[in-house]
């Protein structure tokens, strides 16, 4: 732990090339990764740089009621795919989630803890979003030529993705399932663009230019809802 202008600051060194500093949900907690090499005095200058990102990210989160404060009852926004849809809940002998019309009915057994409802509405995510990668990826693979040996979904709170170069397997976020469909695109274009280019650098911007001219708005749209920076 470190602390700078009164903030408390956690740092985890891991065998990592970069260095990446996360505000993460639901309270806005401060991490940094860094490299083991890396000195404190190095983390500490960096974080400093970033100072007004932080408090401005820290402050969304005070302010926000997110999904991770969610309780699955009636009345709550429950979005799929960039639509927002009123949660309805009722009892019945077993779980189970349908849209209709405006409204996410979602059918629970009495007696359902938050926390059980939270573990269904994740697996429901996790079976709508892994049918369409299975449409879209291989979309993207043949406009790039770019091509994956295995791909996984995960339930990850401060990234969107991450990918493995060397076994050319990219993991993706069940939170893309919220978000419009060109979020999830983006995110599978982002990753395969790192098999060959693993910095985020000019040459790595205009492959993501070159294959999704918009890459910045939908970007923008992902940056509002879950807040990390990498250097």
């Amino acid at each position: 732990m470190i602390i700078i202008s009164g903030m408390l600051v956690e740092v985890c060194k891991k065998n990592v090339k970069n260095m990446r500093l996360y505000v993460k949900p639901p309270d806005g907690k401060v991490m940094v990764s860094a490299p083991l090499s890396m000195s404190y005095d190095t983390i500490d200058r960096f974080v400093r740089t970033k100072l007004d990102w932080i408090k401005h990210h820290v402050e969304k989160f005070k302010n926000h009621n997110g999904q991770s404060k969610q309780k699955y009852v009636s009345g709550e926004s429950f979005y799929v795919w960039g639509v927002q849809y009123i949660l309805q809940t009722r009892y019945g002998t077993k779980n189970s989630l349908a849209l209709i019309g405006q409204k996410a009915v979602f059918t629970i057994r009495r007696g359902s803890t938050t926390e059980k409802r939270e573990k269904y509405v994740r697996q429901w995510y996790r079976k709508l979003i892994k049918t369409e990668i299975e449409q879209v990826l291989p979309k993207w693979e043949k406009k790039t030529g770019l091509r994956v040996e295995s791909w996984q979904v995960k339930y990850m709170t401060s990234r969107w993705g991450s990918c493995k170069i060397n076994e050319r397997k990219i993991c993706l976020s069940l939170l893309l399932a919220k978000y419009s469909p060109q979020c999830l695109e983006y995110i599978i274009l982002h990753e395969l663009v790192h098999f060959i280019e693993k910095r985020h650098n000019e040459r790595f911007k205009l492959l993501l230019e070159k294959y999704m001219p918009n890459w910045k708005e939908v970007k923008a749209e992902l940056n509002r809802q879950l807040f990390d920076y990498m250097e």
